[in-house]
């Protein structure tokens, strides 16, 4: 990594309610207890609440503790490095692809972000009226999607995306919880969302690796 990208915004942790047997039950492996490592990022599991309860981001004001309602720890990236997987996860994930954020007021949303130099880099209009935004964090990125019928309030996280090796595998591995791999809106990739019978409290997705590009 450049020293360029390490003085960049990094998503360096997120926090989750769920119990870890859950997530075991999903083929990660789960380190000390409660942690697993998905490439760079440590996730924390357990405690209490629901979904994702936080996320560590490196790069940011040491004062920051919210963003429009979503928990923020600022932090120095040696201070966080995930566990050392003692094996590959057995249901093939190498990483995180993305981290979706729900907000009612996305200009609202948008601008606290940008205060806290986490502009937003590309907006779309999607089908339905509603706006996404995102940006890159290191090594996933920040998907911000407006809910115009959601009640007043503050920003809130909603899921993840996991990247697997093998998404055809997971679906045979995840039955009767993975619904069947279709295409994802990102070119020649596809994704497989959990069903609610895998008892998490968040949404979760997979997708399969990017597409490889000759140097």
């Amino acid at each position: 990594m450049s020293p360029a990208n390490e003085l960049r915004p990094q998503l360096a942790g997120l926090q989750i309610a769920d119990p870890p047997e859950r997530w075991r039950a999903l083929g990660f492996v789960v380190h000390e207890g409660n942690r697993i490592a998905l490439g760079s990022v440590g996730v924390t599991l357990g405690g209490e609440g629901k979904g994702i309860t936080g996320w560590t981001i490196t790069g940011l004001d040491p004062a920051i503790t919210s963003l429009d309602g979503l928990r923020t720890t600022p932090g120095a990236r040696s201070q966080l490095e995930p566990p050392r997987p003692a094996s590959v996860h057995p249901n093939g994930a190498t990483g995180l692809d993305h981290v979706v954020i729900a907000t009612p007021d996305f200009d609202r949303t948008a601008y606290v972000l940008q205060e806290a130099d986490l502009p937003l880099r590309r907006i779309l209009q999607a089908p339905g009226g509603f706006r996404q935004g995102f940006r890159r964090l290191g090594p996933a990125i920040l998907e911000l999607v407006e809910v115009p019928q959601a009640p007043a309030g503050p920003a809130r996280f909603w899921g993840l995306v996991v990247v697997v090796g093998d998404l055809d595998a997971l679906a045979q591995r995840l039955q009767p919880h993975l619904t069947d791999p279709k295409p994802a809106v990102q070119a020649d990739r596809r994704i497989a969302t959990l069903r609610d019978t895998a008892n998490l409290s968040l949404k979760v997705a997979f997708m399969d690796l990017p597409p490889r590009t000759d140097a």
